[in-house]
């Protein structure tokens, strides 16, 4: 227990410098561009998952820390984002804010489902899966939004797609997707370099789809979920087969 509650402090204080205080430094320091500020939060977040799952001994104590997040800086966010300084340090998108306050609970949430299928009810040798879905969307996501508005010509023209999202985004969120599932699969996981480039290579393109189409940051829960269960036939098939 005492090994967890060291955990538990360890991923308090990586939240507070990492997606915290150093993104905000280098927006008021450096003036950093508020896009690449959130996509750096952004990345951070992602990767926290990996104190997540070796920091804890157990899936549910793993989830009780994502959640301790939520209970410490929901309240705050409520607190402070009506305020000037709010406005002129932290990145919110939303007219009268709320965004971080969105954006903390589908994260949270987005960790805690995948630690309780691929950890909680499959075991902690499957556990693997959450990292690597949690950073084909991390990366993913991030490269999309950074490529799109920097070099996005051509807009994608669907009734079912909304914010403005670009051929050239949805192409670099399935490339970085890819890279970042097949070197946490190569690195993290122990895969083999051939099972991780197969898997990364299916499951790219359905992160930069699933992504295309989803709305209102939900993305943060259909990407990381979506790549975690298409990963799992792929990894039974290729056991079977002996690879």
């Amino acid at each position: 227990m005492s090994n967890d509650l060291q955990g538990a402090v360890i991923l308090m204080a990586y939240y507070l410098v990492f997606p915290l205080l150093l993104p905000t430094l280098l927006k008021i320091w450096l003036r950093v561009p508020t896009e690449l500020v959130r996509k750096i939060q952004h990345v951070a977040y992602s990767l926290s998952i990996f104190l997540l799952l070796e920091l804890f001994s157990a899936w549910y104590l793993a989830i009780a820390a994502a959640f301790l997040l939520v209970l410490i800086a929901y309240p705050l966010l409520i607190v402070v984002e009506k305020t000037a300084w709010y406005r002129r340090t932290f990145v919110d998108r939303a007219v009268k804010g709320g965004e971080l306050r969105k954006q903390l609970i589908y994260v949270q949430l987005s960790f805690a489902v995948l630690i309780f299928i691929f950890w909680g009810l499959l075991g902690s040798s499957w556990h693997y899966v959450v990292a690597v879905a949690v950073m084909a969307w991390g990366f993913g996501d991030a490269a999309a939004a950074l490529v799109g508005k920097a070099f996005g010509r051509r807009r994608v023209l669907h009734y079912l797609v909304h914010g403005g999202k670009t051929y050239e985004g949805t192409g670099a969120m399935m490339l970085f997707a890819g890279l970042a599932a097949f070197f946490t699969l190569l690195i993290y996981a122990g895969q083999p370099w051939y099972i991780s480039l197969l898997i990364s290579i299916i499951v790219a393109p359905v992160c930069g789809i699933v992504e295309l189409f989803s709305r209102r940051g939900t993305d943060t829960l259909t990407v990381p979920l979506s790549a975690a269960f298409l990963m799992m036939p792929l990894i039974h098939l290729f056991s079977f087969l002996g690879w």
